[in-house]
């Protein structure tokens, strides 16, 4: 068969199939007189991206295989055929499940200590129930607490090939003010409305929830705190930590040396001290015997 014919059928699949194919996928839609090899049909598929470059779809090779998507750009056009907006996911949510990318496998109380917030219930569900993260086994210890890792889902949600696509952590920690431009906090839900006798106006009484709580408690923090990734020693920390050890030893032989001294002359002093109690009390002595004289004459 023809490249031509084949670049056109491979094209037809993807658009017909709607989700990822995979190559093993594609070539058992071929009769086996007519199946092209599979490093041919690498070649047609990088025929077809190369094609793609001046259009408003592109040809995306996730981690599911390969699929036709349309641009990252002109998603603010095509988002204006749905009135239904897109799905906003909490800071707490995607924090969540950035740990478990860069951790996994990982369990709940892991996540619970690198966050230091408790890791609400509803937030390990809703990435359970989109197949972003599953259950890879149980720990070994009381309680056998579930082991969470990623999925292919995830990958394809995010437009990832494989976890190796994922930012590097030096990447991470290079990037300033992270936390100020995540725009994707979910939308505050309506407050309750309490009401009080005699007043025609009341405000509106916004409870936090505890994924909000959660985020609260932690908007402040690095993503090096988040991640669990233990800060660097600078050079200047080194020399400050070595200059306040040289004065502790200085400190400690200085006082090493006078307690010597001190004792010499604790000795010396208690002889002056003693001689001079004595004298004292012989003045008293004479000084009573003169007034009993006194008294007699």
């Amino acid at each position: 068969m023809e490249d031509t014919k084949i670049k056109q059928i491979i094209e037809a699949l993807l658009l017909a199939a709607g989700k990822p194919m995979t190559l093993d996928k594609m070539l058992e839609v071929f009769e086996e007189h007519e199946r092209p090899e599979r490093d041919a049909l690498k070649t047609i598929l990088q025929e077809i991206e190369d094609s793609c470059t001046d259009r408003g779809f592109e040809l995306k090779k996730v981690a599911s295989g390969y699929r036709f998507q349309v641009r990252q750009e002109l998603s603010d056009w095509v988002g204006r055929l749905w009135e239904e907006k897109p799905q906003r996911y909490s800071r707490a949510l995607l924090e969540t499940l950035a740990i478990i990318a860069y951790r996994q496998p990982i369990t709940r109380g892991d996540i619970e200590k690198i966050r230091g917030v408790a890791v609400s219930s509803s937030i390990i569900r809703t990435m359970l129930e989109r197949d972003w993260i599953r259950v890879v086994g149980h720990r070994d210890v009381p309680g056998r607490p579930a082991m969470y890792a990623s999925t292919r889902e995830f990958l394809d949600y995010f437009n990832l090939e494989s976890l190796n696509d994922l930012p590097a952590l030096t990447e991470i920690r290079d990037m300033e003010g992270l936390n100020q431009e995540l725009t994707v906090e979910e939308e505050k839900p309506g407050g309750n409305v309490i009401e009080f006798p005699g007043e025609t106006e009341v405000d509106e009484v916004h409870v936090p929830d505890e994924e909000e709580l959660a985020a609260a408690a932690i908007g402040t923090r690095s993503m090096d705190e988040i991640l669990g990734i233990e800060p660097e020693e600078t050079a200047d920390d080194g020399d400050e930590q070595e200059n306040a050890d040289a004065e502790k030893v200085e400190r400690d032989q200085a006082e090493a040396d006078t307690g010597p001294e001190q004792d010499q002359a604790d000795e010396h002093a208690d002889p002056v001290a003693e001689d001079s109690a004595t004298n004292d009390d012989e003045d008293d002595s004479q000084d009573s015997e003169s007034d009993e004289q006194q008294y007699n004459s």
